[in-house]
């Protein structure tokens, strides 16, 4: 349906005027109407705080996420720096939503209902007050209209019958004079049926002449007292069009994030941290810390001490290493916290209100969903395992699984005691290698 709208339209269809008796009830409804699209407005506004808290709490968890694979990343100084501004801007805009959030909630959802509750009076019948008294002003207005309508389609009636049966009455006249069965006398008898029959008609169209003049006669009247109560309509509804176009601005104020300074200042921000990304700075930061420019102890020529004793060095046991089975088939959780985000897959959230989910960034040609920086390890068709024990993931990239669940093994055991594995649904994680056995 088009926006716009032609007065006109309709004109010709006298069937559906507003003149005709009850179809002010239109105009009556238009007050439920009213009502009923304020509960409209307060629901669409509801959804779309629900949409805004949402998109704000993706944001946060998309920055906070990513933050982490950053600062555990390779990316060092100042482009660095930029790209965790980019996480900033993130949290800063998911700051913003919730603002607005809370605006269509507090302020405009609130603003419609308060309204909403001043112009509209329910009745303890049922209905509300204004389309209540709308409807009595357009009954009183059309009552004597009404009546003299129907007293004028009473007579037309009577008219058009007593037409017919002058036409009847003739007709048997004229077929009598044709018949020689026909009598003289009962060729009188048609004659004054005919007579009879026309003085029936001329009176009954003077008493439907007369019923007419007088309904035209009212007309003007129960124009005037019809309008006065549309007018009485129209000022109610005046109300509500001005009140929604204010409250409708309102909202576009609370949306539209780019008018506000917080908004802007957040991108000139973000602008000047990437604008500083100095290229000759973050060279000469990674060849003094990992290249010729670090300090170096140079072997040189030493004296034998007896008082030193050369010892082997320690090995390090791996923070990460998988804990000791029970034997109750339920496993506690591995301590991970050494393993670096870049040797896990990067998988992102199911919690995402899309329906699709964002692939993982791919370093290499045939779009695999591995991260850039893992060792290219995986077996091209894996191998069966079966889990020993329960498995409950600690973390989003690691697997869950049952005992006697059996699932692929895609990627060796790394040198701190874990696998990377498939299950037969497709998801992908980590696990303990020596939480399942070979099938």
């Amino acid at each position: 349906m088009s926006g716009s709208y032609d007065e006109s339209a309709g004109a010709d269809d006298t069937m559906d005027s507003f003149w005709e008796v009850g179809n002010y009830k239109r105009a009556v409804k238009r007050v439920d109407d009213g009502h009923r699209l304020c509960n409209d407005l307060m629901g669409c506004l509801q959804e779309r705080a629900k949409i805004e808290k949402s998109y704000g709490d993706q944001l946060t968890a998309w920055s906070k996420r990513w933050r982490q694979l950053i600062e555990k990343g390779p990316q060092y100084g100042s482009v660095e720096r930029a790209w965790l501004a980019v996480m900033t801007e993130a949290e800063r805009v998911s700051e913003l939503h919730q603002d607005v959030k809370n605006n269509l909630m507090n302020e405009d959802v609130e603003k419609v209902k308060n309204w909403q509750k001043e112009a509209y009076h329910k009745q303890m019948i049922g209905g509300f007050k204004e389309a209540k008294e709308a409807d009595e002003g357009f009954k009183k207005a059309q009552k004597p209209w009404a009546k003299k309508l129907k007293e004028m389609e009473a007579a037309k009636k009577t008219y058009h019958m007593a037409c017919k049966e002058e036409r009847l009455a003739a007709a048997r006249e004229a077929n009598g004079k044709t018949e020689a069965s026909v009598t003289p006398d009962q060729q009188k008898k048609l004659h004054e049926k005919v007579d009879k029959c026309k003085q029936d008609m001329q009176k009954a169209k003077e008493k439907y002449e007369k019923s007419l003049d007088e309904l035209n006669k009212c007309t003007p009247q129960y124009m005037e007292s019809m309008e006065q109560v549309f007018d009485q309509c129209q000022q109610h509804e005046v109300k509500r069009l001005t009140f929604l176009k204010e409250a409708l601005l309102d909202i576009k104020r609370h949306l539209n994030l780019t008018e506000g300074q917080s908004y802007i200042a957040i991108y000139r921000e973000l602008e000047r941290t990437i604008q500083a990304i100095s290229t000759q700075e973050d060279l000469r930061w990674f060849s003094n810390n990992h290249g010729p420019g670090m300090p170096m102890n140079w072997p040189a020529f030493e004296e034998y001490n007896p008082d030193q004793a050369a010892a082997p060095p320690k090995k390090k046991k791996p923070d990460g290493a998988p804990p000791t089975p029970s034997t109750d088939h339920v496993a506690p959780p591995g301590d991970r916290s050494s393993v670096s985000s870049y040797e896990k897959n990067q998988a992102y959230s199911t919690e995402w209100s899309d329906d699709e989910q964002p692939a993982a960034y791919s370093g290499n040609e045939n779009g695999g969903n591995r991260n850039s920086f893992e060792d290219d390890t995986i077996s091209a068709k894996g191998v069966r395992v079966r889990a020993l024990y329960d498995y409950d993931g600690q973390e989003q990239d690691e697997l869950t699984f049952k005992a006697g669940d059996e699932f692929t093994k895609t990627e060796d055991e790394d040198e701190q005691g874990w696998c990377r594995g498939r299950m037969d649904n497709g998801q992908e994680g980590l696990y303990p290698a020596n939480y399942v056995e070979p099938i």
